[in-house]
């Protein structure tokens, strides 16, 4: 009994010890932000500020386009996140229900394609994008994200889980394709739609190089992108930069404290099916 208590207490200093390390640089970036450009680039580092400068956060809104960053990340995301669903959830549920040819062939290309690195469709994707004369705009930010493989499989599995009894009985009530998907299917799957949101919206509002490859007018950038504002020719404003950072990721925290439950649950599941 003593030693799984023991156990039990070293188990739990390890988790925050992980956890207070991975907080970190989080903590680091908070500091940061509400510090002056000195104190930011003080040799050796000076952990916490003399006083806080609320005003690095009103001046990024002053000196920079950052709410239009906000509204343009607000749109991406939005936009990738629907029309991913739209597409995914459809093609998921035919790999796991529907029979036709060639079924497993393609779906194992599409795995191997998976492992494929990103980098090496950017080039392919931006003659795409120019062709289309979609260069500068936020659809060429979303377009190339509306489809996952990743996405599709993970939904799959939740697909494969739902005992054919239940479409059976369906089929034999008259339902037809279209009403078992859209009546019986999809509203089982809802907690796999809801993390494929979060991923989805996750990766649209992180997103980095992709929107800088696509745009070169400030006024189309997203949050991520646009955080390289802050780079000037002759230095780096830290604490603006962080201020902006600290600003951009707050929704996303917010989103994934409120649905981390689902979203590890439906994780988990997935993962358990073959």
């Amino acid at each position: 009994m003593e030693t799984k208590r023991s156990a039990k207490i070293l188990t739990h200093i390890g988790l925050i010890l992980m956890a207070g390390f991975i907080a970190l640089p989080f903590i680091w970036m908070i500091l940061t932000s509400i510090k002056t450009l000195a104190e930011a680039e003080a040799i050796p580092p000076k952990i916490f500020p003399e006083s806080v400068r609320i005003e690095n956060y009103t001046q990024i809104f002053k000196e920079f386009p950052f709410a239009q960053y906000y509204f343009n990340t607000i749109i991406v995301t939005i936009a990738s996140v629907v029309l991913q669903l739209i597409i995914v959830t459809p093609a998921a549920y035919a790999f796991a229900r529907l029979d036709f040819k060639f079924k497993e062939a393609i779906f194992l290309i599409l795995m191997a394609a998976m492992m494929v690195p990103g980098q090496m469709y950017l080039i392919p994707q931006y003659q795409i994008i120019q062709d289309m004369g979609l260069l500068n705009t936020l659809t060429a930010i979303v377009l190339p994200g509306i489809f996952s493989i990743y996405y599709t499989f993970l939904l799959r599995q939740h697909f494969k889980s739902i005992p054919r009894d239940m479409e059976e009985a369906a089929i034999i009530d008259g339902a037809s394709q279209f009403t078992i998907f859209f009546k019986l299917m999809v509203p089982i799957v809802r907690p796999a739609l809801g993390t494929v949101a979060i991923l989805g919206g996750l990766g649209a509002w992180n997103s980095f190089l992709w929107p800088l490859i696509v745009n070169s007018t400030p006024e189309k950038l997203t949050l991520a992108a646009g955080l390289r504002v802050f780079v000037g020719q002759y230095g780096t404003h830290y604490p603006r930069m962080m201020a902006g950072a600290v600003l951009s990721i707050i929704p996303m925290v917010v989103v994934f404290s409120i649905f981390q439950k689902k979203f590890i649950s439906s994780i988990a599941v997935s993962a358990g099916k073959e």
